[in-house]
């Protein structure tokens, strides 16, 4: 005769403990590797044409960094005050920032001569952005308004005085629409722009603290905006409506950037932290922390690295050091499930196979609901189980039971000819926990049963019984018409994502030839530009 053996319950990892991919994808960066610069870093920018340079903006010198080397290969230093905002155009040919005096520099990456001297602007000018179409530059200034230039005839295009109550410290282009874009100030508003508009400024939002950074998604159709402690999401399609706000940081949020091809945000902060959240769902998938305050941050193209610039002028390098490509996260994903078969299909100790295994089964502790089992008491097993503390704090173990029971098939046995109070307090912990995926199959199959029990019998019991009985009802149908949506929003989605593919294959088979930019020559007042060194 066997011995009776406890029941098997499952432990259940925590939330905290789930290694995701995202988390094995952004371990492999290395270890940082730092470049040391005199003063803040104020913006970090990758170039679209060569992705292996970035541009450093800082104190009165605007460098771009090979990231292979580490070493500087352009060094533009035609600044009399400080420089801000250094960014590439999106073809890389061209390179804008502006400076202390108010001015806008356009220049190219090649010689590295002045082409475009833009003034206008009576305070420091912190960002400047091309548009869509590469032919304008917005610029964001400290006397409170925004200018829009034209690159041929280095003329202004349009002027929004006092587009802000305070100093705009920053701007975004619409990425498609070359005729949009919005402006961030330290008034915590938030500016949507549209030339082809009789009224200067469509929409302002607000968003309440002063605004230090802000991105369109590559789509155009949602822009995101940084300040204080929160990062706030912003449907441009549907009015500007407000869809989510994050707070994950502690200290203010001084930078944002784009990474895993417009699938991952990044946001760093004076906490020393940079968050990474998934732009489907706006939750965090990881952190990344750095030793000193983050004030700007670059991702490079297919995440081969992550650069973050420090208030101490600290500028950190994370390189991806794997071949997968970061847009495929599917091989990792492949990889991470190899990982969890393995330990899985590992033995529980490491006793070899032609051990003699000694009958230990004397030596383990028969739990109450156990003894109660072993001699077949089905309602005293489930009462001993059901008790506040395993609902609260171990629902996997009143879970075991109900499952043990129903392979028994004692279930309905066990909830037949009970007190009221009972099956109440049973069906709160059905409706408690119906929803968690973890527990889903057994309990709806408990549910269905509770509902077999008391179907015929309902109008025989008081008020509460059949307020809890209607409470169930009404979580099962919930449930049912949840996953009748997902089902729906599945099929739309491979409806959408096969059109997609569809397209891009016929796209592919069209070939055109691409027309070769002309060179741009310096504007005379670029040429007569001269700095004089003290």
């Amino acid at each position: 005769m066997t011995s009776f053996q406890p029941l098997n319950i499952r432990r259940f990892q925590q939330k905290a403990q789930v290694v995701t991919p995202d988390t094995i994808y952004w371990d492999r960066l290395a270890k940082p590797e730092l470049l040391k610069e005199h003063t803040t870093i104020d913006y970090i920018d990758f170039s679209p044409s060569e992705p292996s340079n970035f541009v450093l903006t800082c104190s009165v010198r605007v460098q771009i960094y090979n990231l292979v080397t580490k070493l500087v290969v352009k060094n533009l230093s035609r600044f009399q005050k400080t420089a801000y905002g250094a960014n590439f155009r999106q073809d890389g040919r061209l390179l804008a920032a502006g400076d202390e005096e108010g001015h806008v520099k356009i220049f190219d990456t090649t010689s590295r001569n002045i082409l475009r001297l833009f003034k206008g602007h009576n305070a420091p000018v912190h960002r400047a952005f091309f548009t869509a179409d590469k032919l304008q530059l917005a610029s964001f200034a400290d006397d409170k308004s925004v200018r829009l230039w034209d690159v041929a005839n280095e003329k202004v295009v349009q002027t929004y005085e006092d587009a802000h109550t305070d100093y705009i410290r920053a701007g975004a282009m619409h990425p498609q629409s070359s005729h949009m874009f919005i402006s961030g100030g330290y008034d915590g508003k938030i500016n949507l722009y549209d030339t082809r508009a009789e009224k200067a400024i469509t929409h302002t939002l607000d968003h309440g603290s002063p605004v230090e950074s802000m991105l369109f998604l590559p789509n155009g159709s949602i822009f995101i905006t940084a300040g204080g402690t929160q990062v706030r999401v912003w449907d441009l399609i549907s009015g500007s409506r407000l869809l989510t706000t994050m707070s994950q940081h502690h200290k203010t949020i001084t930078c944002l950037s784009l990474g895993s091809d417009g699938r991952r945000l990044l946001s760093g902060g004076l906490d020393r932290h940079v968050k990474i959240y998934d732009v489907s769902t706006y939750k965090t998938v990881h952190t990344l922390t750095y030793p000193n305050a983050v004030v700007s941050l670059g991702v490079a193209a297919k995440d081969q690295a992550v650069v973050a610039g420090m208030v101490d002028g600290l500028v950190s390098i994370k390189r991806m050091i794997v071949e997968s490509k970061p847009s495929h996260l599917k091989k990792i994903r492949v990889s991470y499930r190899k990982q969890r078969l393995q330990k899985m299909a590992r033995p529980a100790t490491g006793v070899p196979v032609d051990h003699v295994i000694s009958d230990k089964s004397k030596g383990n502790k028969l739990q109450k609901f156990d003894i109660h089992l072993r001699k077949y008491n089905y309602k005293k097993a489930l009462d001993c189980v059901c008790t506040p503390l395993n609902v609260k704090k171990h629902p996997e173990m009143v879970v075991a039971v109900i499952t043990e029971l129903q392979h028994r098939g004692a279930l309905q046995a066990a909830l037949t000819d009970r007190k009221d109070i009972t099956i109440i307090r049973f069906i709160n912990f059905l409706c408690k926990h119906l929803g968690e995926v973890r527990f889903m199959r057994p309990l709806l199959n408990a549910a269905s049963a509770v509902m077999d029990v008391f179907e015929n019998n309902a109008f025989a019991y008081n008020k509460p019984m059949i307020a809890a009985l209607e409470r169930l009802k009404r979580t099962m149908k919930s449930e049912v018409q949840l996953t009748c949506q997902l089902l729906q929003i599945k099929g739309a989605l491979e409806m959408i994502i096969g059109g997609a593919l569809d397209n891009n294959e016929s796209s592919t088979n069209h070939s055109y030839t691409q027309p070769i930019p002309t060179k741009m020559h310096p504007s005379k007042a670029a040429s007569n530009y001269i700095v004089i060194v003290d």
